[in-house]
């Protein structure tokens, strides 16, 4: 006999009621149970597999066409003197650069047909560095000074600018930045000239290959010039048939010697600049006329000697050598000789003449002056009397403006620099005529128009007042080098 208990109606009901609750709720658990442990799972597997991105950072300049590439150079950073540094250098891809000729530049309203005629160039180089055989890895002198802006603001401001001029300065490189071509050079003929002088007023900027706005057209500018110093055994003008090309391989030289002295001071090797420098170099030294000075195509033998324009360049050029540190065959005695040339170009009325003691062509003004005087100040002879008759004579004779026929931008840039070497009277004298014509009259676009008033130019060259592009280049590399002087060397009694 069994019992059996009998549920109601309403009491299955209940129980059915639980039973669906129940099954409900395992389902919900589970759901959730299953979404939080993929939810682990996979945040764990997103950590393994998470792998840290490589950094690195390349400079690699456009190919050209149908040119055949040499060996990437890698810019080499170090700390000197003693500790390497183990940063990863950029890379830069190097073209090979041809030979090639080079068209004669027509001057247009001036009395000049040519590029280099009587004149054509001017710039000093003075004692960036300070004295000495310029020590690899040291910042010394003026190089310490331009780095840094707020050191530029005080000086500017010290020797009558303000930060404008510093502005100004800013405002030309973007233009030179803009209009520089796909290899690295300026111009459509005297490249390796056009392009040292952009070279040379980047780096009294103290643009680097390593600054972040103008570090990538300074590094491709030096390769540029580089590529054709290896490629024709330091020779770095378009054409040696070119007569003017003496110009040229003393400006490039004197622009190249700069970079590797700058580039190794601020911690950088730039792959075979220092071999070309040493070959360009060694090449001024050793074409040296008998006379001291240095004459068109190097001709070494010829009766006219040379004259004070080019040699000039060459004057600067030995001093950018000589900083640099390397050891060049000669060097001192082709400065003293070259010194003594310049000794010789000077007039009893103190100024310093073309040829001999007068001045190029039918120029009333000796307006080589200032390169006679800045030539004796960047190799430590600044207190020479032969300086001091100089300065006395350019105080009393050149006058300095942009509108009219005495805007020699020639003369004045050499000017600009010995006098400011000079500092005291002369120079608070001098200033600012100079830096008014300059600074009042630069372009929109950072560029300087063609000066004198569209009359005739009273200089015995002046590519500077040509109204091609190249000559636009020109006159805004010179008169940005200008707007330098306050802060790219410092005065030698500083």
């Amino acid at each position: 006999m069994s019992l059996h208990a009998q549920l109601s109606p309403e009491a299955r009901e209940a129980l059915a009621r639980q039973r669906r609750q129940t099954k409900a709720t395992s389902l919900v658990i589970a759901v959730l149970g299953t979404t939080l442990l993929a939810l682990v799972l996979g945040f764990f597997g997103l950590q393994i597999i998470k792998v840290p991105p490589t950094e690195f950072e390349t400079y690699v300049l456009p190919p050209l066409p149908d040119e055949p590439l040499i060996d990437a150079p890698v810019v080499a950073r170090f700390s000197p003197p003693s500790a390497p540094s183990s940063m990863a250098p950029p890379v830069i891809v190097s073209h090979l650069m041809a030979p090639d000729s080079i068209p004669t530049v027509e001057v247009q309203a001036v009395d000049a047909t040519g590029f280099g005629d009587e004149g054509d160039f001017g710039l000093g180089s003075g004692n960036e560095f300070g004295p000495g055989q310029g020590e690899s890895g040291l910042l010394r002198g003026g190089l310490r000074e331009r780095c840094s802006k707020q050191e530029r603001l005080a000086l500017l401001q010290e020797s009558g600018a303000s930060a404008a001029t510093d502005d100004q300065v800013v405002k030309a490189l973007r233009f030179m930045k803009g209009t520089q071509a796909a290899d690295g050079g300026w111009g459509t003929s005297n490249r390796a000239a056009m392009t040292g002088l952009s070279l040379l007023a980047y780096l009294g900027h103290c643009e680097t290959p390593e600054s972040e706005e103008f570090g990538e057209s300074c590094l491709k500018a030096i390769v540029f010039l580089t590529d054709r110093g290896m490629s024709k055994n330091g020779r770095l003008a378009d054409s040696t048939a070119e007569r003017h090309w003496a110009y040229e391989q003393a400006i490039a030289t004197y622009a190249l010697a700069e970079a590797e002295t700058m580039c190794r001071g601020l911690g950088m090797n730039v792959p075979q600049l220092r071999e070309v420098v040493q070959q360009a170099g060694q090449l001024i030294i050793d074409s040296q006329h008998a006379s001291g000075g240095w004459d068109y195509a190097y001709d070494e033998a010829g009766k006219r000697g040379g004259d004070l324009s080019i040699t000039g360049w060459h004057v600067q050029a030995l001093k950018a050598c000589k900083l640099s540190g390397i050891d060049f065959r000669n060097l001192d005695r082709c400065a003293k000789n070259a010194l003594e040339y310049v000794a010789a170009r000077q007039a009893d009325d103190g100024g310093f003449g073309y040829t001999g003691t007068s001045p190029a062509g039918a120029l009333k003004t000796k307006s080589l002056t200032g390169v006679g005087m800045l030539s004796f100040q960047m190799w430590g002879q600044g207190s020479k009397a032969a300086v001091r008759r100089g300065a006395k004579y350019a105080s009393e004779k050149m006058t300095f403006e942009w509108n009219g026929p005495n805007c020699d931008l020639y003369a004045h840039y050499y000017l600009a620099q010995a006098m400011f070497q000079r500092g005291g009277s002369e120079w608070s004298r001098y200033q600012p005529m100079f830096h008014r014509a300059i600074s009042e009259n630069q372009s929109e676009d950072g560029s300087w128009p063609v000066p004198g008033g569209g009359g005739k130019v009273e200089a015995a060259g002046a590519l500077f007042a040509n109204k091609t592009p190249d000559g636009q280049h020109y006159r805004t590399a010179l008169a940005t080098l200008m707007l330098e002087v306050y802060y790219r060397y410092l005065p030698a009694s500083k």
